[in-house]
């Protein structure tokens, strides 16, 4: 063989057996590399919870606040060093965001890191009802989100905040329907706020709006003729009746004469008895001195009540009267002879048990 083909097929040879190694090397890299993704693919997806549990994170909060919180509160981990190198993979360390969050059983190691940085909250259930007065609510609420009674106080009682939502300082309170409503636990003052006035704008649906028409009455009328009634009666299937004497009071020009504005006036709750004596303090909240409603709500009233005086019970009654058996119901008159008798018999039972 020339000496040239010779030296060809050598060359051939040579690189044919430098290829497979080239391959076995690739390949041998292969199983290395697969082995790495697969145990990291583990060390990601695999179940990362030991004990489930919640957590509050407040505004401020550190990724090392939220590893002590592993090692220290309900949530416990199968292996807290996983954990944190899957957090540095997603950088976690520098994004944790505040909030509250449950970490349920099942979850791997992933979606708890990813759960903190990107601030997938667990939303609370705020719940609030029988509140009289604004600085109350505020210490409701803040027992229920991050925001602390003082803090939500300011703002709530801060007098450029009620024009903003459309509302005057006395009819303030009427904005808030008592309900239970879910939010995050990092909500601010002010974003409960509009969230409040959003559920009151739903809350005055077209059906309500229609009745609300044809009582003639505006939206803080009705609320304040609600709260005059629910501090009346807490008889649900006697409200609409209550509400129906207000109401032709009104329509004729009568003063109210309403006892439960009589004790927002004078400011003490605990009065179980109206005298005549608190019944000369000189506030537009004295619907024995002043014709008409007063200036806003004197209580935060019910759905019920809202909606009874929406509905309110026609009727040719002007008077009414709490029964003499303390039932919580009243007796009701078109007269006021029938009314004073009705009063004689209550004030008498009074007198008898000794409340003054």
């Amino acid at each position: 063989m020339h000496v040239k083909y010779r030296e060809y097929f050598y060359f051939c040879s040579m690189i044919k057996k430098k290829a497979k190694i080239i391959i076995l090397i690739i390949a041998g890299l292969g199983l290395v590399l697969g082995g790495v993704a697969a145990g990291m693919y583990y060390s990601i997806k695999s179940n990362a919870v030991a004990q489930a549990g919640e957590i509050y994170l407040p505004t401020g909060s550190t990724y090392g606040d939220l590893l002590e919180s592993f090692s220290t509160g309900d949530i416990r981990l199968k292996n807290l060093k996983r954990f944190d190198r899957v957090a540095c993979i997603l950088d976690s360390e520098q994004s944790v965001r505040p909030g509250y969050y449950r970490v349920t059983e099942g979850m791997d190691y992933l979606e708890v890191a990813r759960l903190f940085q990107r601030g997938w909250q667990t939303p609370v259930r705020v719940t609030f009802n029988n509140v009289r007065l604004l600085p109350q609510l505020a210490g409701k609420i803040g027992g229920q989100i991050e925001a602390d009674s003082a803090m939500l106080s300011s703002v709530f009682m801060n007098d450029t905040i009620p024009p903003y939502y459309g509302f005057r300082k006395e009819e303030f309170i009427g904005m808030f329907i008592p309900n239970t409503y879910e939010m995050y636990w990092t909500v601010t003052p002010t974003g409960f706020l509009d969230r409040m006035k959003r559920e009151y704008d739903n809350f005055w649906n077209e059906e309500r709006e229609m009745k609300r028409t044809r009582t003639g009455l505006t939206r803080n009328e009705v609320m304040t003729i609600a709260s005059i009634t629910y501090e009346e009666t807490q008889k649900a299937d006697e409200m609409s009746r209550v509400a129906g004497v207000y109401m032709n009071r009104l329509k004729i020009g009568m003063i109210l004469q309403a006892d439960p504005t009589l004790k927002f006036a004078v400011g003490d709750f605990s009065i179980k008895r109206v005298l005549d004596i608190h019944k000369t303090v000189d506030s537009p909240y004295n619907t024995y001195m002043y014709a008409g409603l007063p200036p806003g709500p004197i209580y935060m009233p019910s759905v019920k009540a809202i909606d009874a005086v929406l509905d309110y019970e026609a009727h040719s009654y002007y008077y009414f009267c709490a029964r003499e058996d303390f039932s919580g119901y009243h007796n009701f008159a078109r007269t006021l002879p029938e009314h004073n008798r009705n009063a004689a018999r209550y004030h008498a039972e009074l007198n008898r048990r000794g409340i003054r």
